[in-house]
């Protein structure tokens, strides 16, 4: 099997980039990239980043398998995904200020196509406590609508498709400890401890 590709050139990185961005411009130029992606570095591990024309549309933690983050958004959103950085910068950016301390909340377009109902009230109010505050799990339910709802809201919150942009981080349990996160405990407790700083 080797023998028989022996013969082919091989492809080098330079080669490999060239195509790679002609192939995200004709994608664009025809209008069908539907789900851009891009991966970065952060001090909470490896993100993946993905937005439609509408905005962000997930944010994922790299304990969250990126490959299945993007198979699911083949399935949900659409097959036509792409490995497209350009889509991403304003975000990449924001993200470096917020984790150098230097932005306190995102001006970024959202897509919330992930998240409905009770779920969506709910990251609809977690976009409104304030950097450096915390809400127990009950306070969240009873701002969403639903003051009974506070393992639904343990849910929307271990659901979120926006984590950071969309700050469950800021979701505590009421005795004050941290509960969970989509990132882990560690995570949780950097952002925490960056927003207390």
């Amino acid at each position: 099997m080797s023998e028989l590709f022996a013969d082919l050139p091989e492809i080098d990185p330079a080669t490999t980039a060239r195509l790679r961005a002609r192939l995200v411009a004709s994608a664009e130029r025809d209008g069908v990239l539907d789900v851009a992606y891009r991966t970065v570095a952060s001090p909470v591990g490896e993100l993946l980043l993905a937005a439609t024309d509408a905005g962000l549309v997930r944010v994922a933690f790299a304990r969250q398998d990126h490959d299945a983050v993007l198979k699911n958004l083949a399935e949900v959103v659409s097959p036509r995904v792409l490995r497209a950085p350009g889509r991403l910068d304003a975000a990449v950016q924001q993200l470096d200020e917020y984790f150098e301390g230097r932005r306190r909340s995102f001006d970024l377009p959202l897509d919330f196509r992930l998240s409905k109902g009770f779920r969506l009230a709910v990251l609809t109010h977690l976009a409104e406590i304030g950097y450096g505050r915390t809400e127990s799990y009950a306070e969240v339910a009873t701002a969403a609508g639903s003051p009974r709802a506070v393992r639904a809201v343990g849910t929307a919150c271990a659901t979120n498709p926006l984590p950071l942009v969309v700050p469950c981080h800021r979701v505590v349990r009421s005795d004050g400890s941290f509960g969970g996160y989509a990132g882990g405990a560690e995570a949780k407790h950097h952002l925490l401890s960056l927003e207390a700083a």
